[in-house]
């Protein structure tokens, strides 16, 4: 075998290893951004009433613009859907919240989504 051969062959292999180990697309969110902006909702989705808490909406807001690409809203789904096992919320304040305050969550808050369909 020449050494071109040896050379170009050699450079495919690390191309495809590249390729292998390099994740689609990443997440520039992370778990503990998610948390920080929903802190300010957990007391209402427990035992709330009414319309939810200024900084509730701020916080929920900032998540919404916060989780754009498919990543981000598969991320943040995988920690609202942990944090809502642990503090199990009303399920009705739960899906209201989005539409009291008068945003558009990329994901529900529920213990039980499919983080696999959220696109």
């Amino acid at each position: 075998m020449n050494s071109s051969r040896v050379v170009v062959s050699a450079m495919a292999a690390l191309i495809l290893l590249l390729l292998f180990l390099t994740p689609e697309s990443e997440a520039a969110i992370s778990c503990s951004d998610v948390l920080k902006d929903l802190r300010p909702c957990v007391n209402y989705l427990k035992s709330g009433a009414g319309k939810p808490p200024a900084a509730c909406c701020t916080g929920a807001s900032a998540l919404a613009s916060a989780a754009s690409s498919t990543a981000d809203k598969k991320t943040a789904c995988g920690c609202i859907k942990t944090a809502a096992q642990k503090i199990n919320p009303n399920s009705q304040l739960a899906q209201a919240l989005a539409g009291n305050c008068g945003i558009s969550l990329p994901v529900p808050v529920s213990p039980n989504v499919d983080c696999s369909k959220v696109s």
